[in-house]
Order: C-alpha cells, then structure tokens, then sequence
C-alpha cells in the first residue's frame, strides 16, 4: 500500500472520531419536562441515542435546532439508537424529553458528534445566555406641525417717559445732650421719617438710598463747611442731582467726608423706635449702626431701611460740658415718569395635521449562543 493511501486512511478515521458531548441518566417526574443545549460546529454530525431504563416509554423526544427548526420528533419512545442530524453552519441544537404520564421515567441519553474538520475537534459545545435586540418598525398616526398662523394686535403698555434722582433733605436739627453734672438726663434722641413713597399709574417716586450726619459743636460745623466747598466743584458732572456732601454719599458719588480730630465726642446709634425705648431703659438693644466720636456718618442702602421711622439715640459721658449735637438726614430719590406706547403684539399658532410616521419599537430577548467563538 502507498504512502499517500495510508495517509488518507489515517486522516478520514481521524476525521470520523465519534466526540461524546454528553452521556446522561435523567429523570423525568410525571407531567414535567427537562431540556438539553449543546453548541454545534459547522459540518458537525449528531449522533443521539436515548433509552428508557425500565423499558417504559418515553412521552416525547424532540431535537429542534435553535430557535424552530423542527429535526426529529418521537413520541412514545422507548429506544432511539444512532439517530443521526447533519450540522449547518454554527449552531444550537435543543434535546427535548417530555413525561406526560403521573408515574416516573429514567432515561438513558448519549449525545455524540463527528467533527468535519479535526480543527473541530475540541469544540467547545457549552452555551451561553445573550441578550440581543430587535427593532420592529411600527405605522403610527400622530398630530404633526404642518404650518404657522400668525396674527398682529396692536395693545398698548406702560413705558420709562423720564427718570431721573434727586436729593432730598429729611432732617437738620442741632440736638442738645446735657452733662453728667447737670443733674438732667445725659441721654436724648432725634426722630424722622423717610420721605413716602409714592406710586401711581402715572409715576413713581421711591427712597432709593440714604446717610445720616453726627457731628458735635462747632468742630464738626467747620468741617461740614469744608466738606461742602469740596464737592461743588469736583463732582458737579458726574452727579449733579445732590447738593450737600451727605447727598454725595447717600447717592454713593462720594465715599469719605473730611472729620475733625479734636474736640468733644458723643456716643451715637441709629435704631428703631422700639430700640429707642430699650436705650432710653438701659435694657439690651440692637442698633442699624452705632459708634462714638466728634462726627459720624453712615450710608444705607438696604432694601427693608427704605421706608419707615428711626431714631438717632445720643449719650454723653462728659461730666461738665453740654453738647450740642447737629443731626442731618439726606435721602436721594428717585422719580420715574410712564407713558402710554402703542405696540404690535404677535402671536405664532402651529397649525397640526394627521401624517403616518414609522416609530421604532426596540425589543430585548436572550438567545442562546455556542461559547466556542
């Protein structure tokens, strides 16, 4: 015999070795059912032989390949032997044993297979759960934008006609404040109230910031008048609306005064009309701001301080010399003036229709798959 002919033998007997996929004994319980996946390899051939042990009958054995495709169905099977399905292409193939009746069944099963290639021959045959998706295009009707309608109204509204600040001055009071050796009460105050503000339909006009001033005797005084000389000149463009050097720092145009050094002090607080009574009973209190000096001042610009009454509460510790105290209260306000504008108001309608659209609908399953890639 030839080489090239035992060659040939050798490789066909290689080719055609049975490979056992699964050699079971499985027990059915009445009315059940049990499955078994295997992966096969492309030119694969199955071999199964199934017995029932007892010599029963088995109710049902099929071998469908994944997912319908139907290849042996056997009913009342007590021996199947050699039954052999030819492979194509990759696949699952599912073994189906089925036990309708109410007494148990024991069957012998043997799963084999012959590789086409012997690179097939140590297939891995187990399976694997996979989830895969499947996008089903569904006809839908739905309302969809086909065009605009659009319309015009002439309306009218409020709009700006002027605005403009202006400062107003609230207080210029001298206060006297009595010594301790006087006998007479060392404490005092001045009261005020911010200008009202006053809204129409027409106009407006709100406090929109202020500053008080502190100063004593006539160090204090002579420094005002420094003061004012200095802002006439330097900031007359830039802010003309205010006329005092607390208006400069009510309107914030100017943020530090000139203040003397020497002369007599006094303890000052700008609070509240309730806080003025607990100062005047020497009980706790809370002050918007507070200090003690020759001369003081103080811009305030909160929103909720816009509007109401205060009071300056004074106190004097020197125990000879009275003092006399001026207080000045500066408010900038602001006027605004409306008036009637005559507008085009538009309004956009979308106009919708019927229109068949194609909406995906995407559906997850699991599949099995060979683990062998």
């Amino acid at each position: 015999m030839s080489k090239f002919l035992i060659v040939l033998l050798f490789t066909g007997f290689a080719f055609g070795q049975k490979v056992t996929v699964a050699d079971l004994q499985i027990k059915l319980e009445p009315n059940s059912t049990q499955e078994l996946m295997y992966g096969f390899a492309d030119g694969d051939r199955i071999i199964l032989t199934i017995e029932e042990a007892n010599k029963n009958t088995i109710s049902e054995v099929s071998v469908t390949e994944y997912p319908n495709n139907l290849k042996y169905k056997g009913q009342q099977v007590a021996k199947e032997k050699d039954r052999e399905f030819k492979v194509t292409g990759k696949s699952v193939f599912v073994f189906k044993l089925t036990n309708t009746t109410k007494g148990k069944r024991t069957c012998s099963i043997k799963i084999q297979r012959v590789p086409k290639k012997s690179e097939y021959k140590n297939f891995n045959t187990a399976v694997k759960w996979v989830k895969v998706q499947d996008t089903i295009w569904n006809s839908v009707t739905r309302d969809v934008v086909t065009g605009y309608d659009t319309v015009y109204t002439q309306k009218t509204r409020k709009v700006v006609a002027s605005s403009k600040r202006y400062e107003e001055m609230v207080l210029d009071k001298s206060q006297r404040v009595n010594a301790v050796t006087s006998f007479k009460e060392t404490k005092t105050s001045v009261s005020f109230a911010l200008p009202v503000n006053v809204i129409t339909k027409d106009q407006s006009k709100k406090v929109v910031a202020w500053a008080y001033w502190v100063g004593v005797g006539e160090e204090s005084n002579e420094f005002w008048k420094q003061n004012r000389k200095m802002i006439v000149g330097a900031v007359q463009g830039a802010a003309s609306y205010f006329t005092t050097p607390l208006g400069g720092i009510a309107a914030g145009a100017i943020t530090n005064l000139a203040l003397p050094v020497n002369g007599e002090d006094v303890e000052y607080a700008l609070v509240t009309e309730q806080n003025s009574k607990l100062f005047f009973q020497e009980k706790p209190y809370k002050s918007i701001d507070s200090g003690q000096g020759i001369a003081a001042y103080k811009r305030i610009t909160d929103t909720d301080k816009q509007q109401g009454k205060f009071v300056i509460v004074l106190a004097n510790d020197n125990y000879v010399q009275p003092l006399d105290v001026n207080v000045k209260i500066s408010a900038i306000i602001e006027h605004t003036k409306f008036k009637e504008e005559a507008y085009r108001d538009m309004k956009v309608t979308p106009r919708y229709g019927k229109k068949i659209i194609a909406e995906p609908q995407i559906n997850t399953r699991e599949i099995p798959i060979s683990v062998e890639k």
